[in-house]
């Protein structure tokens, strides 16, 4: 079995995402109850007590919700940098000293037989940072909750094998919907999150030869859908002749349900 993951849920209302090797399992982010996680798992054929620990990404409740509960009833390591620690600390109960890891920004750190790149975005929390995971010449990145992608974060993800990457909102619903305009204003803003044709124009620069997959993430639930996401992503890498369907594929993700075990 070589590289494989499933992206067990992605929202506004929680995240979380398995990846594993034959050696070597991790979950990045538990923004679900410690239950909904530990059945999102086994959905995908994962028994939790079989991880070898947690990566967080940065202190958002719909990241963190379930990290402290899984971590104790599990004993697992926890992995952020110290910014993160700082401000999740309080929110997710009290674990082991030796349950509690450093992962600096824009570090490596290997972990089993995975080696795991981590790099800074551009959201309101106090140090967010998202993972590329490489294995046996493999590649799989994580890039969401971020207000924009910059050519260093392009850099850091092109040519995965596979890339769960933003796709948050529609522009047109969300300045249409109900939302405060303080809160339309945070979403469009640099620390906000990525636009479905933003996502799609940055897609641009980083799918390469070996990009197979692309997962659409943390979809609004009140200023986006699914098929909306797909469509305007599809509509803009084949105007730039990107085979979707052909060269690679473009995958749903659900606030509530675990996307098929991908083998890379």
């Amino acid at each position: 079995m070589t590289l494989h993951f499933s992206v067990l849920a992605s929202g506004s209302t929680g995240n979380a995402f398995y990846i594993g090797t034959n050696k070597t399992k991790l979950l990045v982010d538990a923004g679900l109850s410690g239950k909904k996680i530990d059945q999102l798992l086994s959905d995908v054929n994962v028994k939790t007590q079989d991880l070898d620990g947690i990566l967080v990404t940065h202190e958002h409740s719909d990241h963190i919700k379930g990290v402290g509960i899984v971590a104790r009833k599990y004993n697992l390591p926890v992995y952020a940098n110290p910014k993160t620690w700082e401000a999740m600390e309080p929110h997710i109960g009290k674990l082991q000293n030796e349950q509690k890891f450093h992962f600096e920004m824009e570090s490596v750190k290997t972990l089993g037989d995975l080696d795991i790149e981590s790099f800074g975005v551009s959201h309101d929390a106090a140090d967010p940072m998202f993972y590329i995971f490489h294995h046996e010449g493999k590649k799989v990145s994580m890039l969401t909750d971020t207000g924009y992608v910059s050519e260093r974060m392009k850099k850091t993800v092109e040519n995965s094998n596979a890339i769960l990457f933003e796709s948050n909102h529609d522009v047109g619903m969300l300045q249409m919907g109900g939302y405060p305009w303080n809160i339309k204003r945070r979403i469009l803003s640099d620390k906000g999150h990525v636009s479905n044709e933003d996502a799609a124009v940055a897609m641009l620069d980083v799918i390469g030869d070996q990009t197979k997959h692309i997962y659409l993430g943390h979809l609004s639930q009140d200023n986006n859908m699914v098929d909306l996401a797909r469509m305007s992503v599809e509509q803009i890498l084949k105007k730039h002749d990107v085979g979707v369907g052909e060269q690679l594929t473009l995958e749903d993700t659900s606030p509530t349900k675990p996307t098929a075990m991908c083998y890379v």
